[in-house]
């Protein structure tokens, strides 16, 4: 019986060895550096198809992040993003307003705004813990068109990369 106790024991030590050693732990970044991810996403739409030349539409998107390389900043992160495009005459606006999400609970609030020559302009609002007061610079590439599965909705992702300074 004392035999069993011991075993018991012994594996219930390694056990908790291994659950504190593969424990989540807050992995922390230098305060300032570049980074490289690529963000993919899904979403609805609402369309005002008003003539040929002119339309607009407002949607919602959710998506996630992948760092380059794996486990570096922003990596594996969740955003949803609210905004609206308008075409009037053969020239495209755009407009988004986006919250990520990491795996510790810290945000970031980013505006992001495509004017007519397709540039897409991009900066962070605010943000929550580790992100309060962060800094960056990007620049951003669509990856996609990606087709159309259901009508009302997209799929599309981009490659964003650039430097940061947080606080």
């Amino acid at each position: 019986m004392k035999s069993d106790f011991r075993r018991q024991f012994a594996s219930a030590g390694w056990v908790a060895v291994l659950m504190i050693s593969g424990a989540a732990v807050a992995q922390t970044f230098p305060k300032e550096g570049s980074y490289d991810y690529t963000a993919c996403w899904s979403g609805a739409s609402n369309l005002i198809a008003f003539s040929k030349s002119h339309s607009a539409f407002t949607f919602e998107m959710t998506g996630s992040t992948r760092s380059n390389p794996p486990g570096s900043l922003f990596d594996k992160e969740s955003f949803r993003c609210i905004g609206t495009n308008t075409s009037f005459d053969g020239k495209t606006t755009g407009l988004a307003i986006c919250e990520a999400i990491d795996k510790d609970g810290h945000k970031r609030l980013t505006h992001f705004s495509t004017g007519s020559d397709g540039k897409t302009v991009a900066e962070v609002i605010s943000g929550t813990g580790k992100f309060e007061g962060i800094v960056m610079t990007r620049t951003v590439t669509p990856l996609g068109p990606f087709p159309v599965v259901k009508a009302g909705t997209f799929q599309n992702c981009n490659h964003q990369k650039g430097t940061y300074k947080m606080k």
